[in-house]
């Protein structure tokens, strides 16, 4: 019996008692159907850092899946948008870990990418996977390319040697799709990615060394061999702090301008000058103080917390590339490394906040501390409500709200931005943060999540609903519009809520909130009958309409109306 196999099976027995919820909905109580469901949700957990909630969302097994048990859409970043896939086989009785990822099962994924990806192409899907794809296929039509990261997951090997040979055939790898094998050693790694990384790090050539305010800062250069060796240790858990960890996962321009370089004779020797460099934070660092130059460093928890792409992509072509080694002695990248107590947090996430804050893809564990999220914290305690103002901190449930729910609610409902509160997530703690925080209350982010949640679970109890084929599409609308209702028939203002008025409110959403989600849903179905007549309107067009926010001057008419 494979070790991490027997913890990751020991896991999904933890899912099945403690999450039974997310599953039976899709595959009722059939115990074996549950298993192999709660493998692919905590591969989808684990790879993508969600909690376990966000990752059923995910889900799309079951009849007419094409074999995606799970779908992750990002966001659209300059004219490219990434999508993850998921496909799961999980084996109940041999936990040996060595049965190779199946055939078949890389067959189907073949079958699928060059289905899916096509607008053009008709395909019988099930209710929770047909509004997904369509809306890929929408962003698609809209011009927008897709990068597909396409994880197939076991708690076995990797595909086999004949299987390589179909993907490599096909046309369907390379820059645009990435075939990745993640199994029970990726999930227990991530699991355990807390534990510290301690390794030696040769340097080339002098190195600036100095205490400065009281701590000490190394700048040098390194080999870029040695960056692909590191990884190849001891891999993502270096970029536990990173936030932009996964992008290093799957090809983009920057991505592809880095492997480009290092396989250029010419360029390569000048990758020093055009990489920005790598930036490390470790507890300690130590060094032959006697030599004049090539220090090996000794290093304790070592840290990336700006670079992560160029390490992984680095690691990538060297793998792929064995010529390199040789090929790429002389190749060099700058290296800064910060050596910072334990207790020191706050500064880390600051210097992690600067150095990558041009690009945000996640910045709510970089805003944790500032003040907005402080005092919403401490003001929702007062109503007995627990805020995570970070991704990791304590467990879900009715009681809690994170920073980031907190952010979509109030920016679709109080600000009356529902396609950026869908659409632009990346943005909620980075540019949108001071719309969405600087003048929001305690009360206001308490009802707004309200709002949202009896919405979010109208539109999960009804997929695939055949008089209102928008409703996966609209939730953040129908929000928005519950929001203005519950205002005009209390009267009041949106400054005029707040911790006095919150109960008369609360309960007059509980009382009529049903009722406002009805008007809502046919003031919405109204207004696209307004845009587009009586037509049929395809799930593309539904989904770019309401992604642009097209509906957004007609449905503001309705709510000063």
């Amino acid at each position: 019996m494979n070790l991490n196999a027997s913890i990751v099976d020991q896991r999904l027995q933890g899912i099945l008692s403690e999450h039974a919820e997310l599953l039976t909905p899709i595959v009722s109580n059939n115990p074996e159907k549950q298993r192999s469901l709660a493998f692919v949700l905590l591969c989808a957990s684990t790879a993508l850092e969600l909690e376990m909630e966000e990752a059923a969302e995910l889900l799309t097994e079951g009849g007419n899946d094409a074999g995606v048990d799970a779908l992750h859409l990002g966001e659209v970043d300059d004219g490219e948008f990434t999508v993850t896939l998921f496909q799961g086989k999980y084996k109940h009785k041999d936990l040996n870990g060595t049965a190779h990822f199946p055939e078949n099962g890389v067959k189907n994924a073949l079958n699928m990418l060059a289905t899916l990806f096509d607008p053009g192409k008709k395909v019988a899907l099930n209710p929770r996977l047909e509004p997904r794809i369509e809306e890929v296929r929408s962003l698609i039509r809209d011009g927008y390319i897709p990068s597909v990261r396409l994880l197939l997951c076991n708690n076995g090997t990797r595909w086999n040697g004949q299987a390589q040979d179909w993907i490599e055939q096909s046309g369907l790898s390379g820059d645009q799709v990435q075939w990745i094998h993640y199994n029970h050693d990726n999930i227990v790694a991530v699991l355990q990615r807390r534990k510290a990384v301690d390794d030696r790090l040769q340097l080339h050539g002098k190195a600036v060394i100095e205490e400065f305010n009281y701590r000490r800062v190394l700048i040098g250069k390194v080999s870029v061999r040695e960056i692909a060796e590191l990884f190849n240790r001891h891999g993502d858990l270096l970029l536990e702090r990173n936030i932009r960890r996964y992008l290093g996962m799957h090809a983009n321009r920057v991505n592809s301008a880095i492997h480009d370089t290092l396989l250029d004779p010419h360029k390569r020797q000048n990758f020093y000058f055009y990489n920005n460099g790598i930036t490390m934070i470790c507890r300690k660092f130590a060094h032959n103080a006697l030599q004049g130059d090539n220090y090996q460093l000794r290093l304790e928890n070592i840290q990336i917390i700006n670079g992560g792409q160029t390490c992984k992509t680095i690691e990538q072509t060297f793998n792929s590339h064995g010529e390199l080694d040789s090929q790429a002695a002389d190749t060099y990248v700058l290296i800064r490394l910060y050596e910072l107590a334990d207790d020191d947090r706050d500064f880390v996430r600051e210097i992690t906040y600067a150095t990558n804050s041009q690009n945000p893809v996640d910045l709510r564990d970089l805003r944790s501390n500032d003040d907005y999220q402080r005092q919403l914290e401490t003001a929702l305690a007062g109503f007995g409500y627990t805020y995570k103002r970070q991704r990791e901190e304590g467990s879900s449930g009715s009681q809690v709200i994170a920073s980031s729910v907190a952010a979509e609610a109030v920016l679709a409902i109080w600000r009356r931005k529902p396609h950026q509160a869908k659409f632009m997530r990346r943005e909620h703690f980075g540019k949108l943060y001071y719309d969405i925080f600087a003048t929001v209350n305690a009360a206001q982010t308490l009802l707004a999540v309200q709002i949202f949640r009896l919405v979010e679970n109208a539109r999960k109890r009804s997929p695939g609903n055949v008089e209102h084929p928008f409703l996966p599409y609209s939730a953040h609308y129908a929000a928005m519009l519950i929001g203005a209702r519950l205002l005009q028939e209390s009267g009041l203002r949106l400054d005029e809520v707040t911790h006095t008025r919150y109960q008369a409110l609360q309960t007059q959403l509980h009382t009529h909130g049903t009722t406002y989600l009805a008007d809502a849903i046919k003031r919405i179905d109204n207004a696209l009958t307004a845009l587009y007549g009586e037509r049929d309107i395809s799930l593309q067009q539904l989904s770019a309409t309401f992604r642009r926010g097209d509906l957004l001057e007609v449905l503001e008419e309705n709510i000063q109306s």
